[in-house]
């Protein structure tokens, strides 16, 4: 008994947590490593994914919570080839804004993320605003959706569209090797 009371009067120390133990702010190599395989497969099973990264199945799943509450991981969901459903047209359109005030901005910023055809939308610096990825059945429906709807957006001033000839590479993994300690 004396040695279990002397056990509760040491001062708690700062303990290292274990691999696949709760952690601080920082990622380590298992975080890395999560979001390296979760990046090119969201669809592993928890256990596949513990096994990947060497790390048993609870300890992965709470990292995983972890990097989900945190906002390094903001959802998951199937990467769709464009063409198989008829979206044979990405366009890229650079947006070039009527007036460059708070309130105008935040207008013409809402106007595009309710448009179903934007799949992704860049403020930019240098010549015009914003710098859109359109995708689209084909040249004419573009033609109508630019005359029909982006025209008529709040503040748009004008429009400089590029078309894709071809896609060398698409996706969206992220590198992470600048993460690795």
């Amino acid at each position: 008994m004396a040695s279990r009371e002397r056990k509760a009067r040491k001062p708690a120390r700062e303990a290292q947590p274990a691999a696949g133990e709760a952690h601080g702010p920082a990622l380590d190599r298992y975080d890395v490593a999560i979001l390296g395989e979760l990046q090119r497969d969201a669809r592993l099973s928890n256990a596949e994914l513990a096994s990947r990264i060497g790390l048993s199945a609870a300890p992965t799943w709470r990292r995983v919570k972890w990097l989900e509450e945190q906002g390094y991981i903001t959802g998951y969901h199937a990467e769709l080839d464009r063409r198989r459903i008829g979206l044979g047209v990405l366009a890229f359109v650079r947006v070039d804004a009527e007036r460059n005030n708070a309130a105008a901005t935040r207008a013409l910023e809402e106007a595009i993320r309710a448009q179903p055809q934007v799949v992704a939308c860049h403020y930019i610096s240098g010549a015009g605003t914003f710098e859109l990825h359109v995708v689209v059945a084909d040249l004419d429906a573009y033609s109508r959706w630019a005359r029909d709807v982006l025209f008529k957006l709040p503040n748009v001033k004008d429009i400089h569209t590029s078309f894709s000839l071809g896609e060398i590479k698409s996706g969206a993994v992220l590198p992470l090797e600048h993460l690795r300690p």
